[in-house]
């Protein structure tokens, strides 16, 4: 199994632990401009630094050059955000799960574009886990099929919401709220905020595309 750990250049708060980041075992990691030095903070020296790197300082961008072998720097006038270049490198390690990180908060702008990017990347790779996280909430997409959801210590709460169309015969089992061929309509929040009752949990649905978010309170 092949984990590749992507570090964006969102607010640093926004950046799991450094218990987390090293809690995989020989994980590749990708720094997106700004989270190269994140990841560098925290000392893991990235397989590969992307980007554009138009937010580092002088100092900054002198630290990476000198501690990374392998850059791609590109021109900041490009198609694709930094975060996108780095989620198509990934691909490259052909891996089974991509985990993004330092990609929400800050400009909202910014987040859903990194949504998009995930939501693409997904459908073109459903076989890969891709998965973006911060210390409180952990995003994802699921396709039509059933999906068993591994219970966590640490993301208690279960949310599903219905991206672009509206989802179909959705069966939840071992949760505290079950439901059987219900439909995830556009705009409703009836799924959310559910909890799994056990050591997995499951969801089947024939049609449309679900948004899952696991969170904890930030209380907890």
């Amino acid at each position: 199994m092949t984990v590749v750990v992507i570090c964006a250049g969102g607010p640093e708060e926004e950046v799991v632990s450094s218990d987390f980041l090293l809690s995989f075992h020989d994980a590749k990691f990708i720094g997106a401009d700004r989270g190269t030095v994140y990841l560098l903070n925290r000392g893991i020296i990235p397989d590969l630094a992307v980007g554009d790197f138009d937010s580092l300082t002088d100092e900054e961008w002198q630290m990476v050059h000198e501690r990374i072998p392998n850059i791609e720097r590109h021109i900041p006038e490009k198609n694709e955000t930094d975060t996108e270049l780095a989620v198509l490198k990934a691909l490259i390690y052909k891996p089974t799960e991509i985990i993004l990180t330092g990609v929400t908060g800050g400009r909202l702008d910014h987040y859903e574009a990194n949504l998009h990017i995930l939501y693409r990347v997904q459908k073109m790779h459903p076989s890969v886990e891709i998965k973006m996280i911060n210390h409180y909430n952990c995003v994802q997409f699921l396709w039509p099929g059933q999906h068993k959801i591994i219970s966590d210590h640490y993301f208690k709460y279960l949310s599903f919401f219905a991206f672009g169309d509206v989802i179909k015969n959705v069966t939840l089992r071992n949760v505290l709220y079950e439901t059987t061929d219900e439909i995830i309509d556009m705009g409703t929040t009836r799924f959310t905020s559910n909890e799994i009752i056990g050591d997995c949990a499951s969801i089947s649905f024939s049609n449309g595309i679900c948004l899952m978010i696991r969170s904890i309170d930030d209380k907890e």
